[in-house]
């Protein structure tokens, strides 16, 4: 009987820390916010997790990079307001983030704001709409 409450004990402890593990938002630096400017090439809109694919160009001519933003899985999204249509191909964005520790073109999503002002944020649309002004105000960081 106490090897199999062993067992029992082992196995859950080690399915809690993969749970963990995957919820981890260690590869972020959440000190810093990157402010990105581009074009929006595909909303996975997954479990997960969604993502944003955005094409950033660079000064100078130098060809545009792709970053690859994290957002929360779709019935969160939802919860906040934010459907499968939110993001297009094609729409011109302003993105800020939290970005990798790595210094890679990716990180996790603060908030966007769409060409035409609004914003999408995950704290849901008066959240959105207070932080409007300072995505708009903030300078563009361009890729790695």
């Amino acid at each position: 009987m106490r090897k199999i409450a062993s067992i029992g004990v082992l196995a859950l402890s080690l399915s809690a820390s993969g749970a963990l593990a995957h919820h981890s938002d260690a590869m972020f630096d959440d000190e810093k916010e990157v402010v990105l400017n581009g074009t929006v090439k595909q909303f996975q809109y997954t479990n997960p997790h969604s993502w944003i694919q955005l094409v950033v160009a660079r000064p100078g001519g130098a060809a545009a990079v792709e970053w690859s933003i994290e957002t929360a899985a779709p019935i969160v999204l939802l919860r906040a307001g934010i459907k499968r249509t939110a993001l297009m191909p094609g729409d011109k964005v302003t993105v800020r983030a939290h970005p990798l520790k790595s210094g890679g073109p990716g990180g996790s999503l603060v908030n966007v704001t769409k060409a035409d002002g609004s914003v999408i944020s995950l704290r849901g649309p008066r959240a959105a709409a207070a932080a409007a002004p300072a995505a708009t105000a903030a300078p563009a960081a361009t890729a790695p």
